[in-house]
């Protein structure tokens, strides 16, 4: 029997403030959808750091013939100068792994990433291609020490640190969850004033029933909770349409650009995780806005 006046108590406040709550749900869903898709984007950087992690490498390009970068001076790196270079590339402190790249693997590798532009291809030869030395180091977050060591060495011609070439991707990233987060909470905020709005609307429209409630001798508690499950409807449809929105997102948007990710792709269990999240913080600041609104405006 209670819970059928409840029930009816909800559904009545809901119609008689039908504007306000497709406005808040409407708010919510898409502060939660712009929260989700911060969460999205924060994964998807990880992932792509933790597989880039093991790929990226500090190389070394070695002095060929009429070279005038570096110390190269135009003369080609000598075999005493490129065997003292490789034994302080292993003393050097923190490398792991160090690879020695002929110039015919790196022609070799040259025709396999330019074999769509054959003209540029055909007007490279196989002297042309530097040797290098590739690196692998122990911790991917600490390149600058092992480069700033092999700069300037005698043979070198250059040093390339391959996080540079990923940075400005990682930043944009960074950039957009950052903005992605701060529209998401500043429309929390707006939904958490709307859902304030709405409750001191219906209570004030349904003060003579609270007080009738009142004088038979109901709890607060009891009193409360049709304004509650208000907000906690608002919440669980705005979470519903946000999950739809990261849905559509993850289909539409990530699976797209899959080309660019390449195996570093987010997958649905983060899509999952992100609706979860959203769904929940939805419906917690709903019933949290509820319970605000009613213990300042509802005398009880």
């Amino acid at each position: 029997m209670r819970a059928n006046f409840i029930f009816s108590e909800v559904w009545i406040g809901l119609r008689r403030n039908l504007t306000m709550t497709v406005a808040v749900v409407l708010t919510v869903a898409i502060g939660m959808a712009m929260l989700g898709v911060g969460l999205m984007i924060n994964a998807q950087v990880g992932v792509m750091k933790g597989y880039w992690d093991d790929k990226i490498e500090v190389s070394v390009y070695l002095c060929t013939r009429g070279s005038a970068m570096g110390n190269c001076k135009g003369k080609e790196i000598t075999k005493t100068q490129a065997k003292a270079l490789q034994t302080l590339i292993k003393g050097t402190s923190g490398v792991k792994e160090v690879f020695f790249e002929d110039q015919t693997v790196a022609y070799q590798n040259f025709q396999k990433m330019y074999a769509t532009n054959e003209a540029f291809v055909s007007a490279i030869r196989v002297e042309d291609m530097p040797s290098s030395f590739r690196i692998k180091v122990t911790d991917p977050d600490n390149y600058e020490s092992v480069v700033q060591a092999l700069r300037g060495q005698p043979g070198v011609s250059l040093v390339v640190d391959g996080t540079q070439l990923i940075h400005s991707l990682f930043e944009m990233l960074d950039k957009l969850a950052f903005y992605a987060l701060a529209v998401a909470i500043i429309l929390v905020l707006a939904a958490a004033l709307l859902i304030g709005n709405t409750v001191r609307l219906s209570a004030f429209n349904r003060r003579r029933e609270t007080s009738i409630m009142r004088l038979v001798g109901a709890s607060n508690l009891y009193i409360q909770l049709p304004f509650v499950m208000e907000g906690v409807i608002a919440g669980l449809l705005g979470g519903v349409f946000a999950a739809i929105i990261l849905i559509m997102t993850k289909v539409f948007l990530v699976d797209d650009m899959a080309g660019y990710f390449g195996r570093a792709q987010i997958g649905w269990n983060d899509v999952a995780q992100a609706i979860t999240i959203t769904m929940i913080m939805g419906v917690a600041i709903c019933v949290l806005a509820s319970f605000v609104t009613l213990r300042r405006y509802l005398r009880v």
